[in-house]
């Protein structure tokens, strides 16, 4: 398969600290059957939600990382030469259907348009998965639930979801944890201590303001974690960050020698 998939089964859940009711609101769309679209900026902890939230609800979680050259067969399936036979393979999101899983498209508009031809009958009151290949209709079993992200921040107007389509999902906004969620998150993951983790934070926060200026996206907690992580190995505070909320943000030089300034401002 093209799609970056991966099982999840219904063990611990990940570790999310919630920022607000959205547990609440999943699990009641998950109760109602309803498909879910999360919008925000990447690294803000939409994926780890969907993790904890399968895991909390005990249900099995196919994830697909969508790109460019996903297509509708990559999710649906496909034949493919077995033993010298043809025989039909299941793709994540039928898989889903018929388990009565979640399947989680991440990034949802990097994937070609036919797929979200393909997903329209999933996300109404119909529940159903037409597979032209076979001839069969599958009803989605008790438990699926379709689960959609984007960041609508970055996505151009050739990349966004058409209304059709974001009306069909209940929709919630995520966004950056507050500084003290976020602390209390990068501090749990990375095992640094709180009151090292806090100038990290802080550090966060000034480059997410360069968000549209001279970045294109601001700093995930994803790389305030890898900081934080670095630095409770032994590397340097100052090779942490570079390596970690530098590096990854810019390849342009002037730019990079500012974000550097702006860590000598924050950390003296």
């Amino acid at each position: 398969m093209n799609a970056h998939m991966k099982l999840e089964g219904a063990a611990e859940a990940p570790f999310y600290l919630p920022q607000g009711d959205e547990c609440d609101v999943f699990a009641t769309a998950a109760q109602a059957d309803f498909p879910v679209l999360l919008k925000g900026p990447t690294g803000c902890g939409k994926t780890r939600f969907v993790a904890h939230m399968a895991a909390k609800l005990g249900r099995p979680l196919y994830t697909v990382a969508c790109h460019d050259d996903l297509s509708a067969a990559d999710l649906i399936g496909r034949y493919l030469l077995k033993g010298g036979e043809t025989v039909w393979v299941d793709g994540p999101l039928t898989r889903a259907v018929r388990e009565g899983a979640i399947c989680y498209l991440d990034e949802v508009v990097e994937a070609r348009k036919d797929v979200t031809v393909v997903l329209h009958p999933l996300t109404d009151d119909r529940r159903i998965l037409p597979i032209d290949r076979t001839g069969e209709e599958l009803e989605a079993a008790p438990g699926f639930m379709l689960v959609a992200s984007y960041n609508p921040g970055y996505q151009n107007i050739l990349k966004t979801l058409k209304p059709s389509t974001r009306q069909r999902f209940v929709a919630m906004e995520f966004d950056f944890p507050a500084p003290q969620l976020e602390c209390e998150v990068v501090a749990r993951e990375s095992g640094l201590a709180e009151d090292r983790v806090k100038p990290l934070v802080r550090l966060a926060g000034k480059l997410r303001s360069l968000k549209g200026q001279d970045l294109e996206e601001g700093v995930s907690t994803r790389l305030v974690v890898y900081a934080a992580s670095l630095i409770a190995l032994g590397m340097s505070v100052e090779r942490a960050i570079d390596t970690a909320m530098i590096e990854p943000l810019s390849d342009d030089e002037d730019v990079k020698r500012g974000l550097r300034d702006l860590v000598t401002a924050v950390f003296g």
